[in-house]
């Protein structure tokens, strides 16, 4: 399966089409399992508790927290108001459309395929120009919106077991699952942390075991979250969204973020990849179940299979326009009353936001926890339909937005972010003044009792060190140079950069293949050029 994974993140370039890396790994994965016959049967609740906790918690880490607060209102609208109206009017919609599937399970398949998969949102944003502000409410919505749609699922089904569903308790059930589900992964998160602080300042730092530590800490919060009855899922977004503020604490050495960040980008693309593959691996049975429930208890021709796909994806295609336009002008409508002005939001970013509305591995996993049997010991009805067209809605989605929104989008005229590269700016400026005034106190305090050359000696390395300092601090101060003059100098500076990177780190290698140095020398030297090599790009 690793195999597979790996495979893939070749064939994505070498192909001449410009896939999405899911799509290929679903592709994969079909072969894996239709030609050869070597797929993995897929059990939900492993699935569930092994790759969605680190994935979720790595993207609550690295989610901007600025966009997630300052966009929170439209995000909530569409993590918890759209799944609601998604399951109502999807719900309706498909029991119309297929008569034969009872309203509750219609309800319960409309509530696994009402979350939106943030695995799957950030694949089709390498391929399609999304702006950052939508790009980062998507992210918003797909992280939380995963505990409303499988809150609505588990209702669903539990009124196809027991025939009798009450609002009360599912509200009720709902603002513990989501709620305990967010404390719990917060409180897991920043106990860790405090206990990590403590043995740290008792003992010393261990990097292999505080990457141990830093790995299991979603599995700990999910599975304290089940146990509680709580959303998992919500608990491992909450527990990677506290972890980016203990970051900030800074207590975590460079060295240490640098091989976190490895790890963690390494595990990213391994679960990623893996998740899919999986997916694909079920799609030949799936199918196939389907085929056999339309022969034989279905109403009409297999075929009608694909009519059932389409309608459902264009219903839940229109929905999400639907909810996103009157979402917008709502919006609209209290500005006016509060008498503030804001720009109408052009109509290709409101299609665009319906068009990325794409389902993955949390939809998959779900409908695979249907249970085979009613309590009467009958079946339960229309599993394998419903387990179908869950996934071929997934697969419709991934397409579709693959193709459509680069169409959409492209030519889309957006302000430029001055923004966000004012903050930079102000960013370097502020850093570089404090690690001058560091580097002129120190300087200070070693030249203290030293003789002529050795004060000599020590300013001529506060000068090296101060030069980096200095050019941020120069750069965008000249105001006879145009911002396009200062772009080009900076590149010019990272080539140059690089190039004697590269340089240095192939003489290290040459004298470490003559024997020359030592291979510790060399690869604590190598080392330190690599660091320089991540900032320069950073």
């Amino acid at each position: 399966m690793l195999l597979a994974v790996v495979a893939s993140g070749y064939l994505v370039r070498v192909l001449p089409l410009s896939l999405p890396l899911p799509l290929v790994q679903i592709g994969l994965g079909a072969v894996i399992a239709g030609v050869f016959g070597w797929g993995h049967v897929l059990d939900p609740h492993l699935f569930f508790l092994l790759f969605l906790p680190p994935l979720l918690f790595l993207d609550g880490w690295r989610i901007p927290k600025q966009g997630l607060l300052r966009d929170k209102g439209t995000i909530i609208e569409l993590a918890l108001g759209l799944v609601l109206f998604t399951v109502v009017g999807a719900g309706l919609l498909i029991h119309w459309l297929i008569p034969s599937m009872p309203i509750a399970v219609a309800f319960a398949l409309a509530a696994i395929l009402s979350p939106t998969d943030p695995v799957a949102v950030s694949a089709i944003a390498k391929r399609a120009p999304i702006p950052k502000r939508l790009m980062h409410i998507l992210e918003g919505e797909s992280l939380l919106n995963d505990a409303s749609g499988l809150v609505c699922f588990r209702f669903a089904v539990a009124a196809v077991m027991t025939g009798a569903f009450s609002i009360g308790n599912a509200a009720l059930t709902f603002l513990w699952v989501a709620f305990a589900g967010l404390a719990i992964g917060a409180g897991v998160t920043w106990a860790i942390a405090t206990a990590q602080r403590w043995l740290w300042h008792r003992f010393g730092e261990e990097p292999g075991a505080a990457l141990l530590v830093n790995l299991l800490t979603p599995f700990a919060a999910y599975l304290l979250a089940e146990q509680a009855g709580a959303s998992g899922i919500l608990a491992a977004v909450a527990a990677g969204i506290t972890m980016s503020y203990v970051e900030l604490t800074g207590r975590v050495s460079g060295s240490m973020r640098v091989q976190r960040t490895a790890v963690w980008d390494t595990v990213q693309f391994a679960f990623n990849g893996i998740i899919f593959v999986l997916l694909g691996e079920q799609l030949p049975g799936i199918v196939q179940r389907a085929i056999d429930f339309m022969n034989t208890e279905g109403s009409h021709e297999p075929w009608w299979l694909l009519v059932y796909v389409a309608a459902i994806n264009l219903i839940l295609v229109v929905l999400r326009l639907l909810w996103v336009w009157l979402s917008m002008r709502w919006s609209l409508l209290k500005a006016r009353l509060r008498g503030q002005s804001r720009p109408v939001t052009p109509w290709r970013i409101v299609l665009a936001t319906s068009i990325a509305g794409v389902r993955g591995a949390v939809t998959l996993a779900g409908v695979l926890t249907l249970p085979l049997l009613l309590p009467d010991g009958s079946a339960f009805p229309a599993r394998d339909l419903v387990i179908f067209l869950a996934a071929a809605v997934i697969l419709c989605s991934l397409v579709g937005a693959s193709l459509l929104l680069p169409v959409v989008l492209k030519g889309l005229a957006l302000p430029a972010d001055d923004h966000g590269r004012h903050e930079e700016e102000l960013a370097r400026r502020r850093s570089s003044r404090a690690a001058l005034a560091a580097v002129e106190q120190a300087r200070q305090q070693m030249v203290a009792g030293q003789s002529t050359a050795g004060v000599q000696l020590v300013n001529d390395a506060a000068a090296r060190v101060s030069l980096l300092y200095q050019r941020n601090l120069a750069r965008g101060q000249d105001t006879d140079m145009d911002p396009e003059q200062i772009r080009r100098m900076e590149q010019g500076y990272r080539q140059l950069r690089q190039a004697g990177l590269n340089a240095e780190r192939e003489e290290l290698f040459r004298l470490a293949r003559r024997g020359q140095v030592s291979d510790e020398l060399s690869r604590k030297l190598i080392r330190n050029l690599d660091l320089l090599e991540t900032r320069q790009r950073d």
